[in-house]
Order: C-alpha cells, then structure tokens, then sequence
C-alpha cells in the first residue's frame, strides 16, 4: 500500500513489463478541432464575499460524488456536448468554501462528452474521478502524486509531429483503471470495451482521443499542486451535463 504525506521517489522504467504496454488509444490523431495552443491563465481568487461553498458549475448530480475529503478539485468545463474545447478550472476547498485558483484553455475528445464512453468513441467520459498517480517521458517535474518516469510513454513517431510531445508530463484520470499503478498500465477492470488511458496530458492545439489536454505550464503546475493528502479528484463534463 502507497503511504500518503510524503513526496513518492520517482520510478524509472526503461522496459517494459505485464502491465506496461505501450499506450493504446489517448491522445491519439483525429481530426483538427483548430484552435490555438492552450496557454496558462492565472486566475485570482473570489472576493471573500464571494467565495462559493458548492463548486460554481456542478449539479447535485456530481456534486454529491465528490468525496467529502477531497481539498482539491480540477474541473474540465467542456464547451459543449460535440465540442473539443474547454476550459481547467483548478478549485481548493478551505473550510467550507471553495477557492478558484488558476484556470487554463484545454482540448477534450475531439468529438465531445459522453456519458457512456466506448474505446475508440473519441469523447471523453463525463464523472467525478479521483487523480492518484502521475508520470510521463521527463523527469519529475516535483510532482506531489507518485510519477513513474518511462519512455515506454512516448507517443508512437507514427502520430503527427505535433503530438510527439503529448505525454512528457501525464496524470492519469482513474477511468477504468487500477489505482497506484503507473499511468501506462493496462488493465482495465471493467473491461476494454469501456475504453481507458484517459489522461490529463500536453495539449497539441486540438481535441484528443478521450484526455483532456492543456499547456505545459499547466501540466507542470498540477504537477507540483495536486496533493494525496488532499484527495484530489477531477470532474469533468460539457457544461450542460455538469450543471445535470
């Protein structure tokens, strides 16, 4: 069992094992959802007469799955239901009410949201997922998570130029997935028709496979913020489902 507290040494993997086959479907070429490069904006924190107890955007729905422990909640405002665009909204809870702190452009599946993702559907899955483990093609950029460095993450060179740096910094959404394992493990407990890989990675200017993609400031700063200690989870949706 992971300890929680202090920073994870970083795991190098240079090989790839069982449960470390190259990624499959995230991130993947599709078609050009057009847009510019998403770049970081540092949003300020509410005025206190304005600081919100519910996360401003979220419906009972998924309001209600965000575990009480969680301090720390990234939100992925799609733009709409077959739109690629979307905006990262970075939340902290402090006491009762929660903080925004930064926020930042970002790229979604490039034919929208979902409620009912399928591999290969290209729309990323709407939910309350919790964030648990981090890596990517670089060194740990002073990650809080447990990062697992390996070049087995490398996009394939038979993507688009564009793409090739996609996975430097990656953190893995726990879609379908197993908790504490790198985020380039395979297994998918419900089974591949459900899809999986679905990661918070670098964005390439368009939607992606089902990942949610933003700048490399961004990456590097999530990196160093999201805190076991402080459950961090995602909830992400086009903004009608959220508001469900």
């Amino acid at each position: 069992m992971r300890g929680t507290g202090a920073r994870r040494a970083v795991v190098t993997t240079t090989v790839l094992g069982a449960l470390l086959i190259p990624l499959g479907g995230c991130g993947g070429p599709g078609p050009a959802a057009g847009g510019p490069r998403a770049r970081a904006v540092d949003g300020s924190a509410d005025k206190p007469a304005d600081r919100p107890t519910r996360i401003p955007g979220v419906g009972d729905r998924l309001q209600r799955r965000i575990p009480e422990a969680s301090r720390q909640v990234v939100v992925v405002y799609g733009d709409g239901k077959d739109s690629p665009d979307a905006t990262v909204v970075l939340y902290t809870r402090r006491g009762s009410v929660w903080d925004r702190v930064r926020d930042w452009p970002a790229h979604n599946g490039s034919k929208g949201w979902t409620t009912d993702h399928r591999e290969g559907d290209r729309r990323s899955p709407v939910g309350v997922f919790t964030l648990s483990d981090a890596g990517g093609v670089l060194p740990d950029p002073g990650a809080r998570l447990p990062y697992t460095r390996s070049a087995a993450m490398a996009a394939p060179r038979w993507w688009p130029r564009s793409y090739w740096h996609d996975f430097d910094y990656v953190v893995a959404i726990d879609y379908n997935r197993v908790l504490g394992t790198p985020p380039n493990n395979q297994t998918r407990p419900r089974g591949y028709s459900e899809g999986g890989g679905i990661w918070l990675h670098l964005d390439h200017g368009s939607g992606t496979s089902a990942c949610v993609s933003v700048s490399r400031p961004a990456m590097r700063y999530l990196l160093r913020t999201l805190d076991p200690d402080r459950h961090p989870v995602v909830v992400m949706g086009d903004r009608v489902d959220l508001r469900a």
